[in-house]
Parts: C-alpha cells; sequence; structure tokens
C-alpha cells in the first residue's frame, strides 16, 4: 500500500511540475525558477536582525503572488494579510508545487525554489506524512513566507505544523510550520490538501527524497 502511494505521489508531483506555467503567463518570476550559487550571500545576516531592505512588505508579496497564483486573487490577498498580521515582514518566500496522494493517511511531497529579498536564491524539497487528505492523489501550487531566517542550511530540518493555525479562505489555505524563532507559512491552492496540509510536520532537505519520514 505505502509503494502505491509512493509511486502515486511521484506522478503527481511529476505532473504538477511539468505543466508549471513559464514565465509571461501567469508563472513565478524567472528570478525564482532558476538556482542561483549567491544564496547564501544574499540572505539575512546572522549577527542581526534583518533590516527593512532586506525583508518583503505586504505589497512586493502580493505582487510575486499573484504571478504564482494569477492575478487579481482577493482569497490571496487575505491569506497573506492574515500572515503579515500574525508575523510581519518575511525575509524571503518558496514558489513551488506539492503533489501527493492519500488514503486517509496520506504522503505529500514538494519542490520548489527558496528566494531572497536581494536576488539569491536555492532549490529545496520537502516531504511528509499527513492525515485528512481526501481518497487519491491531487497537486497544488505553494507560496510560503519565511520568517527569520538568518542562513539559508536553518530551513533543511523538520517543521511542525502549528496547532490550529489552519485558515481556509475559498480554495485557498494558510498554516504555520514552526522551528525555534523559524516560521513558515504556505499559502496552498487545492481543496484536498487543506486539513492534511495542516497536520504532522515536513521535513526540508537539498535532494529530492521519497522517504517522508
Amino acid at each position: 500500500m505505502i509503494g502505491k502511494i509512493l509511486m502515486l505521489a511521484a506522478t503527481v508531483l511529476a505532473a504538477s511540475c511539468a505543466t508549471a506555467p513559464q514565465d509571461g503567463d501567469g508563472a513565478a518570476p524567472r528570478s525564482i525558477l532558476a538556482e542561483s550559487p549567491a544564496a547564501s550571500s544574499s540572505a539575512p545576516s546572522a549577527t542581526a536582525g534583518p533590516r527593512a531592505d532586506q525583508t518583503y512588505s505586504a505589497e512586493e508579496i502580493a505582487r510575486e503572488a499573484s504571478k504564482v497564483f494569477g492575478e487579481g486573487s482577493e482569497n490571496v490577498a487575505r491569506a497573506i494579510e492574515r500572515a503579515f498580521s500574525d508575523y510581519g515582514r518575511p525575509v524571503g518566500y518558496i514558489y513551488g508545487n506539492e503533489g501527493g496522494g492519500a488514503v486517509v493517511v496520506g504522503l505529500r511531497f514538494g519542490e520548489g525554489v527558496l528566494q531572497y529579498k536581494g536576488g539569491g536564491s536555492t532549490k529545496v524539497y520537502w516531504q511528509g506524512p499527513s492525515v485528512g487528505w481526501d481518497f487519491g492523489g491531487n497537486a497544488s501550487k505553494v507560496f510560503t513566507l519565511v520568517y527569520n531566517l538568518t542562513d539559508t542550511s536553518q530551513l533543511f530540518q523538520r517543521f511542525p505544523a502549528v496547532d490550529g493555525s489552519l485558515y481556509v479562505v475559498a480554495g485557498m489555505s494558510l498554516n504555520y510550520q514552526r522551528s525555534g524563532d523559524i516560521v513558515l507559512a504556505p499559502i496552498r491552492t487545492g481543496v484536498g490538501l487543506r486539513a492534511g496540509a495542516s497536520l504532522g510536520y515536513v521535513h526540508y532537505t537539498r535532494e529530492r527524497s521519497f522517504l517522508p519520514l
């Protein structure tokens, strides 16, 4: 059964990535689709809090998110407003795709790009168990706000979901994942992924892995 779920998840994610829009028709900006070796040098300083020019404003995040989810999405704007109200200005964001399969207990896998305000970016992957997905497979776009990350290497760990932090806005969901001071706020499309994405944990890695633990 686990083998079938893994194969289903891999198929869904591969299809999601293969059909991702390119620059010019609603895709993420070109800068976040190509990995950059400047990621670590563009990250906020590890010895001091981020300056205003090292963080994104709400207007900037809304503009970048609209390139991922499409123009004029009021629901995305409301999710972003909630995240800014709770945690303020992020130091970066992750654009990507997520897919999974489930029979009550599910698995999810994703890939994307971590983008810093200064222009540095790096490819990231994530995977984790989940409970409560719809039966079968599903895929969604994901736009994750990143808070208090002072070094890219700090991202590569497990992030438990914050209890009671799931907010749903007509086809969009927002929840928080936290490890120490670092907070991630994924905004997702896809009704089938809402509940499952709010439970368990997510493991972020440098390399692709189909082992959810």
